[in-house]
């Protein structure tokens, strides 16, 4: 079982901008004391539901800070981001880190993003596949070129090459794609590539989508023994206090005007509805889903996740309370509490 926390660097009703940041890095380095496995930054525009606009940048930051934990982007959005250049940094991550960093993309939303960034609705609609697999190539090749609809440049030479770590044999980066919808699901599972799955999903949800995956990566092709070794990432809540009741309270209190600021606050590129959750109900529901509780409860819910879904990686989010001390006690009781009562 491999338990890292999921960093939004989320900004509560009160708080400025450089305190959620402050609170992100702290708990990322109380994480690695504590003893999990990972830290995964989430990366949002112009909206407080999380105020680190840059995944990677942030990632070299922990990175430097800490020895052995590993950083992960949840995720980087590719259609926003050029995949070369993204394939870039993670390359000089991999290289720099000894391979501790983990790329995870993902589609992102229909947001305001794509016309601040000039990328257009075409390329969150159409070019994710296109994206990807540029970006894929990148990390995997000596040389690439492309010629498709969105990206086309003359024949280069990957510098500097993934594969060139000098601490030992690599097979290059880990990549992971977030995926909320069978399509999704799908491509990676045609790469080979590891799903991160949202924490709206319950177990039953996840079980599914991991047996959708297996299914399209065997009719793709890939290995059997590839895809039933396959490290798919359930991200999730985590809130751990001595009773059950205390740790909803904890979060029931902090989080809807938190989610209620944050989801408010997108701004869709083509002015088409959104619906947003109420954020009492869904900050609810993802108690009634998640490790929230004392100890034995959270390792239990996490031990019936694994069990149902076959997933044993997890992301979770420790920062519910808002508070700095709190998120990093919180951040602690779940690597020393939690974390043995599952190896």
């Amino acid at each position: 079982m491999r338990v890292g926390t999921f960093v939004l660097a989320a900004q509560f009703p009160g708080q400025g901008q450089g305190e959620a940041l402050h609170r992100a890095v702290r708990s990322a380095e109380v994480a690695e004391e504590s003893g999990l496995d990972s830290v995964w930054l989430a990366e949002h525009h112009f909206v407080p539901y999380g105020v680190c606009p840059s995944a990677v940048t942030l990632a070299a930051l922990l990175l430097g800070r800490t020895r052995r934990i590993h950083v992960g982007t949840a995720v980087s959005v590719l259609p926003t981001a050029h995949p070369v250049a993204l394939g870039e940094q993670t390359a000089l991550l991999h290289l720099t880190s000894g391979g501790r960093f983990t790329l995870g993309v993902g589609r992102g939303g229909p947001w305001v993003d794509l016309e601040v960034f000039g990328a257009g609705l075409a390329a969150y609609e159409h070019g994710f596949r296109e994206s990807l697999d540029l970006l894929l190539r990148w990390l995997r090749e000596a040389r690439v070129g492309a010629d498709g609809e969105r990206y086309a440049f003359r024949e280069v030479d990957v510098v500097p090459r993934p594969a060139e770590r000098i601490d030992g044999p690599d097979t290059g980066p880990e990549v992971v794609v977030a995926c909320t919808s069978p399509k999704s699901v799908e491509l990676a599972a045609e790469r080979g590539l590891p799903m991160l799955l949202g924490m709206h999903c319950g177990d039953e949800d996840k079980a599914a989508m991991v047996g959708l995956w297996r299914r399209h990566a065997l009719a793709a092709g890939r290995p059997p023994e590839e895809v039933a070794g396959a490290e798919h990432v359930s991200a999730g809540v985590a809130q751990i206090a001595d009773g059950a009741a205390e740790a909803r309270e904890t979060l029931v209190k902090a989080m809807p005007g938190w989610l209620k600021l944050g989801l408010d606050a997108h701004v869709t590129v083509d002015g088409r509805h959104r619906a947003m959750r109420d954020p009492v109900a869904y900050t609810e529901m993802l108690c009634s889903l998640h490790p929230v509780g004392p100890p034995r409860l959270a390792a239990d819910r996490l031990a019936a996740t694994a069990e149902r879904t076959g997933i044993t990686r997890f992301a979770l989010l420790a920062e519910g309370s808002g508070d700095l001390a709190a998120t990093e006690e919180n951040v602690r009781r779940l690597g020393t509490e939690v974390l043995p009562r599952l190896l």
